[in-house]
């Protein structure tokens, strides 16, 4: 799969649906066939998975120790709240009233797309945790987390 790009301000409808963006949905050339999964993100936000992503996250966690009861408990953490969603004629997926809950999610949401998964937030969520960093925090960030990276083949040190 092609990593997701993009950034998309939406609304919950009084039912839960999310209509999924067209420049999304053009990302996602399987979704009406295959469908997505959405479940908790580690932050009070959701996660949608395409099925392919999906079934990759879940061979990951089978080859887990589950005699291990950290394993054992990160799998029902991750897999808690999981749910298959389906588009609509409309292009909606309609989000499960617990999960909207867990993540204080309704009326105006954010996505943002990160490599293999759709990030779902409050808006107001989304705009606090982002407004917190400025310019030379995020310079400071970088250079910490990707300062010492190897690309492979550079003349820095």
């Amino acid at each position: 799969m092609n990593p997701l790009i993009g950034e998309f301000e939406c609304k919950l409808d009084t039912k839960g649906r999310l209509v999924v963006p067209a420049a999304l949905k053009r990302q996602l050339p399987d979704v009406e066939r295959e469908g997505l999964v959405v479940n908790r993100g580690f932050e009070k936000n959701l996660v949608i998975y395409t099925k392919e992503e999906w079934n990759k996250k879940m061979f990951q966690l089978s080859k887990l120790n589950q005699y291990n009861a950290k394993n054992r408990n990160f799998i029902r953490q991750f897999m808690r709240g999981a749910t298959e969603l389906t588009l609509d004629a409309a292009g909606r997926v309609l989000l499960p009233k617990s999960l909207l809950e867990y993540g204080n999610i309704h009326g105006e949401v954010f996505l943002q797309c990160t490599f293999d998964k759709i990030e779902v937030w409050a808006k107001e969520e989304y705009e606090a945790l982002m407004g917190d960093a400025d310019e030379a925090d995020f310079a400071s960030l970088a250079e910490e987390v990707m300062g010492g990276f190897d690309f492979g083949g550079s003349i820095d040190e």
